[in-house]
């Protein structure tokens, strides 16, 4: 039996669950999946349901809601993503977007910062199971804290009080880079009243959700 079928059948069901909707909703998503893909994808998902009980990295939800708002979601990000590229992560939390992205594309290098300790704890482990410590670093700080690092992109999906700190992370974002922001029109409004233009991807199979994307460089109102 091929070893990526031994992957699969090893899989707890909602696993096996997780891993069908990948399958049969990347293709709306515009992101192929191999099978060595999908099965690290799934045992990332393993390893969340593992750690969610005691480390709040996300909202409990099924494995096709996983599958589809939250990893498919985060690959839309690789399309802007340049070879080679340098990308901070900033409140990476569970690790999405980078994470899976990290996961199915071997080509770029990722900082995620993540404040919260227990969180970064994860993070490191999640690389380390998917062999992906050589290509990521996590940093436990709050990004406002940690030096700008020379990096291509900014990707934020989730960040305590977002719009709030909005500011402070377009101010903190090097000026070369492109910024990957998961929002709303709300903060597509936002980063327009701070005086920067950005432009507003629907996410598929949503009517509310946004991929914005902000280039910094010359990009000011």
């Amino acid at each position: 039996m091929p070893r990526t079928d031994k992957a699969e059948m090893s899989l707890t069901p909602r696993a096996k669950e997780f891993r069908e909707t990948l399958k049969a909703e990347a293709s709306g998503y515009g992101v192929p999946l191999t099978t060595e893909a999908l099965n690290a994808l799934s045992q990332y998902f393993e390893l969340v349901e593992r750690w969610n009980g005691r480390v709040h990295l996300v909202a409990p939800c099924s494995p096709r809601e996983f599958a589809t708002r939250h990893v498919l979601e985060s690959l839309t990000v690789l399309k802007h993503l340049p070879d080679g590229a340098h990308v901070a992560e900033v409140g990476a939390g569970a690790g999405l977007p980078i994470l899976p992205c990290l996961i199915v594309r071997p080509d770029f290098y990722a900082i995620l910062i993540e404040a919260a300790q227990k969180k970064a704890v994860f993070l490191r482990e999640a690389l380390s199971q998917n062999g992906l410590s050589a290509r990521a670093t996590v940093i436990n700080e709050r990004f406002e804290n940690v030096p700008v690092p020379p990096v291509d992109v900014v990707t934020c999906r989730a960040l305590e009080r977002f719009e709030e700190m909005l500011p402070h992370l377009l101010e903190w974002a090097p000026a070369p880079a492109t910024l990957l922001l998961f929002g709303s029109t709300r903060l597509a409004t936002k980063i327009e009243s701070l005086g920067f233009n950005s432009a507003a991807e629907l996410m598929p199979r949503s009517k509310s959700r946004y991929l914005l994307i902000v280039n910094k460089a010359g990009n000011r109102c």
